[in-house]
């Protein structure tokens, strides 16, 4: 009977290591593309800085629903903790024990001998199996290490509830056989291997780490990482096409969907082609200059014009950009694809809701001072704010502000035009500063006070999502 062999992207993990990082909503977008190409396990970055980190691993395991999602945690249980606390709510979660085992790294990375390095995996896997049984310990530069001490940790990670076990030849300098030999001397040396999953990993410093992963699998392997968007490791396209081709020769399959691959790599590297200085309005002109819509065309020609231009929305998001076209189409005879991407942008992959827009109410004039009264819900609480302020979007903002009981500094703000004529499409970016960091928020509309207040209140979301998850 064949045996699957999984593969773990390890895309967004590497990501970090190019030149320019990707943005929040392009690594949610990577990580749903990963998802529907059929990795078995998402493998993401850890926590450095706790709130934003936190929120990323978070929103990336909400928005995975067949892979594992995969986040690495230190020799710490604090650390562990913080993971945990942000990944438990994927629908398959997975925490990684990463530890050096080479000479070198364990003393100038770790700072730790031999001994104390075997207790510190121990401990660490111990307390992440208490947590879930999906526990892999990646055994780092494991192609450089004192072998006897590799059979030690690799027992001992094992012995503590790993079901995972992943060999790295960091250095990349290895040739295939070479790799799948070492391999297979860890099984012979270390029998409770034949207990877990076998898991490889190879840089690609000699332009062979397909070839070694291929040799792994030969070895015993049937877990490896691989990358849609290689940076010096393996290819997933090159490796998936092998096992699919092959695969029958090692009784091996594996779950990448190869049918959708080259589509999906595509939308991948459009991606990163965009971290490299191409600007949202450039993918539109290109891809929809004759896109007009109307308040005539349904829910379904909206979204599918929507992915047109780029975007994968999932359900809630679709009906989001679905109720924010119909409100702006009431009032224009036209949308065109820059208009819709200005939409879409505003009201799609925003964080769960805290304060909810109910009604607002501006008066203004040339003799008197603007007032506003905006009224709120929070849960099921109605929160009322009255301001007057010098013009209509400051009387706006201090009425929130009464409204929430919340005050941050107003980093920037911003209006710009959409459109041109008289029913032009205003944009407003927001900018809220809160202990030190910069939360942003954007608004759509053919009104800018009301293009002013989403955009507030969306920065406000934001700050509230990520201190309730840092309660």
């Amino acid at each position: 009977m064949d045996r699957e062999v999984r593969v773990a992207d390890i895309t967004l993990k590497r990501q970090s290591k190019h030149s320019g990082a990707l943005s929040f909503k392009e690594k949610l977008e990577l990580s749903k593309l990963l998802d529907r190409m059929g990795a078995a396990v998402i493998e993401v970055e850890g926590i450095e800085n706790p709130k934003v980190d936190s929120l990323r691993i978070k929103s990336i395991a909400a928005a995975v629903k067949n892979s594992a999602v995969a986040v690495p945690v230190t020799l710490d249980h604090a650390n562990v903790d913080a993971v945990w606390n942000a990944l438990s709510g994927a629908k398959n979660p997975r925490l990684q024990v990463a530890a050096a085992v080479s000479p070198m790294q364990m003393e100038y990375i770790f700072h730790k001998k031999p001994a104390a390095m075997l207790e510190a995996i121990a401990d660490t896997v111990r307390y992440c199996a208490d947590k879930t049984a999906n526990v892999e310990f990646i055994a780092d530069d494991a192609a450089r290490s004192d072998e006897s001490f590799l059979y030690a940790a690799v027992n001992a990670a094992i012995e503590a509830g790993a079901k995972t076990v992943t060999l790295c030849n960091a250095a990349g300098n290895l040739l295939p056989e070479e790799f799948g030999a070492f391999l297979e001397r860890v099984k012979q040396n270390v029998p409770a291997l034949e207990s877990v999953t076998l898991g490889a990993a190879c840089d690609n410093s000699l332009s062979m780490a397909d070839a070694c992963l291929i040799a792994a699998v030969r070895a015993g392997a049937r877990e490896l990482k691989a990358a849609a968007h290689p940076y010096k490791t393996a290819s997933l396209q090159n490796v998936a096409k092998i096992l699919s081709d092959r695969g029958e020769t090692f009784g091996i399959y594996t779950g990448v969907r190869t049918v959708e691959l080259k589509r999906l790599t595509q939308q991948i590297e459009s991606i990163f082609r965009g971290e490299k200085g191409k600007a949202p309005e450039e993918n539109v002109k290109e891809n929809t200059e004759n896109l007009v819509l109307s308040q005539h065309d349904g829910k379904e020609a909206v979204l599918k014009a929507a992915a047109a231009i780029g975007y994968e929305l999932s359900e809630e998001d679709g009906e989001a950009v679905w109720k924010a076209f119909q409100e702006i189409a009431a009032r224009r005879e036209q949308i065109d694809a820059r208009e819709l991407d200005a939409i879409v942008a505003a009201a799609a992959m925003q964080v769960p809701p805290t304060y909810l827009l109910q009604t607002y109410v501006i008066t203004t004039g040339n003799t008197a001072k603007s007032m506003a009264t905006i009224r709120l819900t929070r849960e099921e609480e109605e929160l009322e704010g009255i301001a007057l302020g010098d013009g209509p979007i400051d009387a706006a903002f201090m009425a929130l502000e009464q409204a929430t009981g919340c005050r941050y500094e107003l980093d920037e703000f911003q209006v710009r035009a959409v459109t041109e004529g008289q029913g032009a499409m205003g944009e407003t970016v927001v900018r809220l500063a809160n202990n030190g960091k910069l939360y942003g928020g954007r608004g759509i509309s053919t009104d800018i006070v009301g293009a002013s207040i989403g955009a507030y209140l969306s920065a406000l979301n934001k700050i509230a999502y990520e201190e309730a998850q840092t309660e």
